[in-house]
């Protein structure tokens, strides 16, 4: 039943969420202004804040790629009977859980460039937290071998804990943890043992987790200097605690894994030369230009998005032919 109405659902779904957004700015009930701006002067991730329905035009409505490509995962995987053989080929509770998270990026970034307001901005903290933690849980279910309902227990059990606690200590749980920045080194490290699983490396995995971060900026000469401030590094260690057992299915990673590693780190490059805190000086910030960088992170992640869903629909039992 669900796969006859699957991309309707989808589709009905995205505009219901346009028409209340319009709605509700109409109404002048939703729109605001971020706290230490104004309306004219150029937002922190550059853009001009404007006056009308969407206080970062190009930013907030770039968020629209999230959206079709988790529209055409949902018309792929309508379109396909499952199999049993992979999560990713039909409507599985894990591939449509994949999908409707990759949709929900689009609303809740656009939430938070549109509309200005706290709870715009937890919304999209929000949204990029149920769509990273997939992939290193879909990976701990496989090397630990949990069933679907305990992965899908562990998700929202998760996924609820943050919203709750961001919702009153932001976005870092007033702690200095963030959960989308250590969910991207677990989804390595556990990338790495699914392909590496001995137990020597289920120890030795933890070190990958200090190689992403280097990639990312951070040498481990900083953590080790500045250790009471990268405590969650501690967190590296967790897929070798968890993962017990040597996966009994492949992936393959060439070339659809390396096209998503290759848009997010390009997506992250540009993200850096439009965050105004970050690089106050970019060479790149043209305030009134319709092509603004955070607007291309979007567009480029959804594409990394896209990338890692073709990745997932290589997978094979290695018992398979």
């Amino acid at each position: 039943m669900l796969k006859n109405y699957a991309l309707i659902i989808a589709i009905s779904s995205v505009l219901a969420f346009f028409l209340l957004y319009f709605l509700f700015a109409y109404l002048g009930i939703m729109l605001s202004v971020e706290e230490g701006y104004k309306i004219g002067e150029s937002s922190r991730w550059c853009e001009r804040i404007s006056s009308g329905y969407f206080r970062e035009p190009s930013n907030a409505l770039s968020n629209i790629g999230f959206i079709l490509c988790g529209i055409f995962m949902v018309w792929i995987l309508s379109r396909e009977e499952v199999t049993g053989q992979n999560f990713f080929i039909g409507l599985t509770s894990i591939s449509t859980l994949y999908a409707s998270a990759s949709i929900f990026l689009g609303p809740g970034s656009l939430m938070m460039h549109g509309t200005h307001t706290v709870w715009g901005a937890w919304i999209d903290n929000v949204s990029m937290v149920a769509y990273i933690i997939i992939p290193w849980l879909l990976n701990f279910k496989i090397l630990n071998g949990w069933s679907e309902n305990q992965f899908l227990k562990a998700y929202f059990i998760i996924l609820f804990l943050f919203s709750f606690f961001s919702w009153f200590y932001g976005s870092e749980l007033g702690i200095g943890f963030s959960l989308f920045g250590v969910s991207i080194g677990l989804w390595v490290i556990s990338e790495f043992l699914y392909n590496f699983y001995s137990n020597s490396m289920r120890f030795y995995s933890g070190f990958v987790g200090y190689f992403v971060l280097w990639i990312f900026g951070t040498s481990p000469y900083d953590v080790a200097l500045n250790i009471q401030e990268f405590w969650w590094t501690l967190f590296f260690w967790l897929p070798g605690l968890i993962a017990t057992q040597k996966p009994e299915s492949k992936r393959k990673y060439n070339p659809w894994f390396f096209a998503g590693c290759f848009f997010y780190i390009l997506a992250f490059t540009i993200w850096l030369q439009g965050n105004m805190m970050i690089n106050p000086d970019s060479e790149w910030c043209y305030p009134d230009s319709i092509i603004q960088p955070h607007a291309l992170w979007h567009i480029i992640c959804a594409l990394a998005t896209l990338s890692f869903f073709f990745f997932y629909r290589t997978e094979k039992k290695l018992n398979q032919s």
